[in-house]
């Protein structure tokens, strides 16, 4: 699903933004710690990490996974460019895509391609099914373009 254009966040303010960093790089951190960290009542905290979370600035608390840990050992960053009669429906496409396993990330892109897919998988043979099964026998797809990740650099918090 595509994310609506005219979402409203709400305003933040110093305090909020210091919530977001603590939690960015520590999401597991208790509510009573977190109100410790950032000088704040505990109740107080825990109403505005509610309202971060009402408002869409907070989309979920997870664990950072490593895929190598699962015997995911590969990576691989696929262009895809819809052909012209199926971008009206750009939102399909995605909602297909995350579907499967593999798919860690969709990015919906302004430029030459439409998408750039992010898959987990075991070995080149499953990159190269996966794009064919899924991708290259899609109606919808013009064509694609795959690079392998032999490393990657995470910045992690952006608060």
């Amino acid at each position: 699903m595509l994310s609506p254009k005219n979402l409203q966040y709400p305003e933040l303010d110093a305090t909020d933004l210091e919530i977001l960093k603590v939690l960015s790089t520590q999401g597991r951190i208790s509510n009573a710690e977190l109100a410790s960290k950032v000088g704040i009542a505990q109740s107080t905290c825990l109403a505005r990490v509610r309202n971060l979370v009402e408002g869409k600035v907070i989309s979920g608390f997870s664990a950072d996974i490593d895929p190598a840990a699962l015997g995911l050992e590969l990576q691989a960053l696929i262009s895809v460019t819809l052909r012209a009669g199926a971008r009206a429906n750009l939102s399909d496409f995605m909602t297909q895509i995350r579907s499967h396993p593999q798919v860690i990330q969709i990015f919906f892109l302004g430029g030459t391609e439409d998408f750039i897919v992010h898959v987990a998988v075991k070995n080149s043979d499953e990159v190269r099914e996966f794009v064919l099964a899924e991708l290259s026998n899609n109606p919808a797809v013009a064509n694609t373009r795959t690079n392998l990740v032999f490393d990657h650099f995470h910045k992690g918090p952006i608060a």
